[in-house]
């Protein structure tokens, strides 16, 4: 995929079109990591946010109430 860069305010930027935001699982807001290697080549990485100490609990409370019998039978 070919793309322009293009003056946006006093700043230089690339648009990322809705297409290619959602092949990439990104939306507006989310950050990334910015990297310039060797010869030019640049890469964005996507930061996935950790989840809260207190949803993975209530999360695997979750999970041990739904399949207490299937995790009773494997004890």
């Amino acid at each position: 995929m070919i793309k322009t860069i293009t003056k946006i305010g006093n700043s230089r930027g690339i648009i990322f079109d809705s297409a290619l935001l959602q092949l990439a699982h990104l939306k507006e807001g989310d950050e990334v990591n910015l990297e310039v290697h060797a010869g030019g080549t640049i890469t964005l990485t996507p930061i996935k946010p950790r989840p809260e100490p207190a949803e993975v609990t209530a999360l695997i409370k979750d999970t041990m109430k739904r399949y207490a019998t299937t995790m009773k039978r494997l004890a």
